[in-house]
């Protein structure tokens, strides 16, 4: 190795030795043994977490070495220190396991325009909740989810709720060429504590197909989510709202979102009301996901295709023209793909 240069040949001036350039190890810390815990509500800075092995419940902070935001509802954590459980005690997120799915949403108003972030984690069903009155259904708004779900790889279910205001029929008609299960719930009383009452045949039905799964409830403030949890969970006891007699809007009535464990198995997760569902990360591929049976038509799209109305050459539009028996089945299908797809770049507002 070379002599250090000081610049000067003078034996007099005196020079400190230079740091040491300790190469930075590879090897991360093994969590593997670590207990597992799933995130089912998150509290200022705060994670609470139901441990896997004996669902015992813990409150816990995330490493330093985690960024922030990188923690949703629903993810599997490795933890250490105190596991007890008890009051006034902390646990320690290291690390985040791989997840199955991830629902997306990026912020469109604000500094945070852009920002892509995940609402939960590991859900495989989303229902999207909508009133049949009172606030009005927005079309745009449940298309919106349907492609959130469709990107995440989860199962949409769409749930009207309040049919005893309005006729759902119409609503329904809009999605019965896509493969999506729908439901229907009325009020029929008051408790005596003033709760709404669901119809039992319903709330049944919903069960049912929630049962064994981990669901996600996505909607507009108002439309009846946090009622749903106290019909399908009665010791969740989630605040409800009314909604502005001038305005038809709901007011907020949960402000995070929390997973209640459903009785005989899975999960429901409460978000709070949304105004806004940014769709900027997904695309006409991921969208494609959703329809399997329109994926094969679009291998002879030109490079680029944008799968829209005004493509010359789009494969989805040659059964149309060619085959006159296959396009009565194929132009539903089409038409609903293309109106998602144009919704992804709609803003919310629009009905």
């Amino acid at each position: 190795m070379s002599k250090r240069d000081i610049g000067t040949d003078d034996y007099r001036v005196k020079v400190r030795p230079g740091k040491g350039s300790r190469p930075r190890t590879k090897i991360r810390p093994d969590y593997s043994h670590l207990p597992r815990g799933v995130v089912f509500r998150i509290d200022r800075g705060r994670f609470h977490l139901r441990l896997c092995e004996n669902d015992t419940t813990v409150v816990a902070v995330k490493a330093r070495e985690l960024p922030h935001g990188s923690i949703a509802i629903g993810d599997i954590c490795a933890l250490n220190g105190d596991l007890s459980g008890m009051k006034d005690t902390l646990a320690r997120i290291v690390k985040i396991d791989p997840r199955t799915s991830a629902l997306r949403r990026t912020a469109e108003e604000g500094e945070a325009t852009g920002t892509e972030r995940v609402l939960v984690a590991n859900a495989d069903k989303l229902v999207i909740v909508t009133a049949a009155a009172r606030p009005e259904p927005k079309t745009g708004m449940i298309d919106r989810c349907l492609v959130a779900a469709y990107d995440a790889n989860m199962q949409p279910v769409l749930l009207i709720t309040k049919t005893d205001l309005a006729d759902p029929a119409p609503l329904i008609s809009q999605y019965a060429h896509l493969d999506l299960k729908i439901f229907c719930s009325q009020l029929t009383g008051r408790d005596e504590n003033g709760q709404e009452i669901l119809n039992d045949i319903a709330i049944t039905e919903i069960k049912q197909e929630l049962q064994g799964h981990c669901a996600v409830l996505v909607g507009h403030s108002g439309v009846g989510k946090s009622t749903l949890i106290n019909a399908l969970i009665p010791e969740a006891s989630r605040l409800t709202g009314t909604v502005n007699e001038v305005t038809g809007k709901g007011k907020h009535t949960s402000t995070s979102a929390v997973a209640f464990e459903l009785t005989g198995g899975g999960q429901v997760i409460d978000t709070p009301g949304v105004r806004t569902f940014g769709l900027a990360h997904v695309g006409p591929s991921e969208l494609l996901r959703g329809f399997p049976d329109l994926l094969e038509l679009t291998q002879e799209c030109p490079r680029g295709c944008t799968h829209q109305d005004n493509e010359t050459e789009c494969g989805l539009d040659e059964p149309l023209l060619n085959e006159p028996l296959l396009a009565e089945k194929v132009q539903n299908r089409v038409a609903s793909f293309r109106r998602l797809l144009s919704s992804i770049a709609q803003p919310d507002w629009l009905p």
